[in-house]
């Protein structure tokens, strides 16, 4: 029970986020569009946007529900502009909700925000400096990977297929070429894959990586157990489609895209191999502790029976998610 409501909650946090995007389209006037998380057919999430004093509509704002979510398009119109003035989302404290903010303005800057209950309200700047962009993207980097549960489940099964250091580091950094390499490719435009058939493909990639735990601790020989860096390699370049759709969702600035791509995909690397680092130091002191009171056969007995079940869960979430991926493509 508990496998299904980790897969449902890790695949919500994946459609939670409310998106708020302003072009703007003359040097008073923007375009804005609002998405909402809808609570049910009809209902809607109670945050709203609170624009500066002497914000007008230019026309009337229009709403539609549509694939779980109320979008809402509006023009407006402000004297001087919004530059240098705040923008808030009213009831967003009292939610568990982020949102993403990507701002436009007409030269083709690109300002972007991510906006949580603990931090509602941004203000709209002239044109953010390379340091800033470059700060903003790593951070928005290393909370995706953080928050990805599908690319830390996977790579959690990398690393306990192969367990050691050395073959950890080979296969992490194999992961890490390959999905580079789409990152940029598909942000840029060199790639264009549609989001809903590479989610439910990265599912089947854990799914897949489980199995091969099992297949290996049970002394079934497979391609995975021998070269874990080439199976690496080639989902990687899966997971990377995953990063740019993500990416893609906040847009990259104009004026710094190169710095903008850099530092989202050190971000994603930062948290990647913080949480590489972390669970093999934690599998390290459990299996210090576990030998100062047990002979080595039965510490290792029990630790191919922990990866066995480790694999079970792991793949059961993954198949889970699988299925409800696999199902909303024929939606």
């Amino acid at each position: 029970m508990w496998l299904v409501a980790f897969g449902h909650n890790a695949f919500a946090h994946e459609v939670r986020p409310a998106y708020l995007e302003i072009r703007q389209t003359g040097p008073e006037f923007y375009d804005v569009l609002w998405k909402v998380p809808a609570l049910g057919e009809d209902a809607r999430l109670a945050i709203y946007i609170a624009l500066p004093e002497g914000t007008h509509d230019v026309a009337a704002p229009r709403s539609t529900f549509n694939g779980g979510a109320l979008f809402e398009r509006r023009s407006i119109r402000r004297d001087g502009g919004l530059n240098g003035h705040s923008i808030a989302i009213e009831g967003l404290s009292a939610t568990a909700t982020d949102v993403l903010v990507r701002i436009e303005s007409l030269d083709g800057a690109t300002q972007t925000e991510r906006l949580s209950p603990t931090k509602a309200s941004f203000v709209v700047q002239a044109a953010p400096s390379r340091w800033e962009v470059a700060a903003t993207y790593l951070r928005l980097g290393i909370e995706h990977i953080l928050l990805g549960y599908d690319h830390l489940l996977f790579v959690l099964a990398l690393v306990i297929l192969v367990r050691t250091w050395r073959r950890v580091a080979l296969t992490v950094t194999a992961f890490i070429v390959a999905h580079s390499i789409t990152l940029a490719a598909a942000t840029l435009g060199f790639v264009n894959v549609p989001g809903p058939p590479v989610e439910a493909a990265i599912a089947l990639s854990i799914v897949l990586v489980a199995v091969e735990i099992v297949n290996a601790r049970r002394g079934i020989p497979s391609l995975t157990a021998r070269w874990p860096w080439l199976v690496a390699f080639c989902f990687g370049l899966l997971h990377g489609l995953g990063f740019a759709g993500a990416l893609a969702e906040v847009g990259l600035p104009h004026h710094a895209i190169p710095v903008a791509l850099l530092f989202f995909n050190l971000g994603v690397e930062i948290g990647q191999l913080s949480f590489v680092a972390a669970v093999l130091t934690l599998a390290w002191m459990l299996k210090a502790a576990a030998s100062l009171r047990y002979k080595p056969d039965v510490v290792q007995r029990s630790i191919n029976r922990f990866d066995v079940t480790a694999a079970y869960a792991i793949g059961s979430v993954a198949a889970y998610w699988l299925i409800g991926r696999a199902a909303s493509l024929f939606a």
